[in-house]
């Protein structure tokens, strides 16, 4: 019986996870590897990985200033996020331009359906990643970024989001919840419901067909194509202007 009673505490704990991942208000939370803020401390002091070759100019776009439908849900400036603890300075989301232009055209596609994006993430610097990388177990590194190679948020050519519906202004449900770090977030996962798969897959058709390419393990990570030519940036937010 103690076995059982045992059993049953373990698998109530897990759906509980599960289901806290899974709701759309609240974030998937893990418990860090060390405090963040002794991480946040030491991703400060260390430096990019230095690349080599040729790369564009960095031209970062401030994404709410190009369409006033755009909505701002950077939980990576709150403590709703799957560290419980702010990492961002700001709430604010940047692409390079091309990479932002392609969302314009995106976001105006999906207009035409009835939906509107909501943007988790855009640019991200490089030290921010470290900090991921070094607060995540390795059961779970397969959803951060290793700083060794950067990411392509640190380039400004990735970008987290989802839909809301025009009409109600509410955010429609995905087959997992941002952040969540299950195989319930894989692009392809089959489970969730039809509505849940629908929804998903108008988001990745409109994206696919402006250059993005989703990210397998993340329905709401997109990459734009010509990310390969620009360089890491660990350039914090508020020196970004306004």
């Amino acid at each position: 019986m103690r076995f059982l009673r045992n059993s049953l505490v373990c698998i109530c704990g897990l759906l509980l996870l599960l289901q806290v991942g899974f709701a759309q208000e609240a974030s998937f939370r893990l418990a860090p590897l060390h405090p963040v803020q002794e991480l946040r401390e030491k991703a400060l002091m260390a430096q990019p990985p230095k690349e080599k070759g040729s790369f564009r100019a960095p031209d970062l776009v401030e994404l709410v200033k190009l369409d006033p439908t755009i909505k701002l849900d950077v939980r990576y400036a709150t403590a709703d996020n799957f560290l419980g603890t702010p990492v961002y300075t700001e709430a604010r989301t940047f692409l390079q331009r091309p990479a932002a232009e392609a969302l314009l055209r995106a976001a105006l596609d999906l207009k035409s359906r009835g939906y509107g994006l909501i943007l988790f993430d855009g640019y991200r610097p490089w030290y921010v990643t470290k900090i991921f990388w070094d607060a995540t177990p390795r059961d779970k590194k397969m959803f951060v970024a290793d700083p060794a190679m950067g990411s392509k948020h640190n380039r400004g050519c990735a970008v987290d989001l989802t839909l809301y519906d025009l009409a109600t202004g509410k955010e429609v449900t995905m087959p997992s919840g941002y952040d969540e770090m299950t195989g319930r977030s894989y692009a392809n996962y089959a489970g969730g419901t039809a509505e849940e798969r629908a929804h998903r897959a108008v988001l990745r058709a409109a994206m696919v067909k402006q250059g993005f390419a989703v990210n397998p393990t993340e329905w709401w990570h997109f990459d734009y194509k010509d990310w390969k030519h620009y360089p890491i940036l660990n350039v914090k937010f508020e020196d970004l202007g306004d």
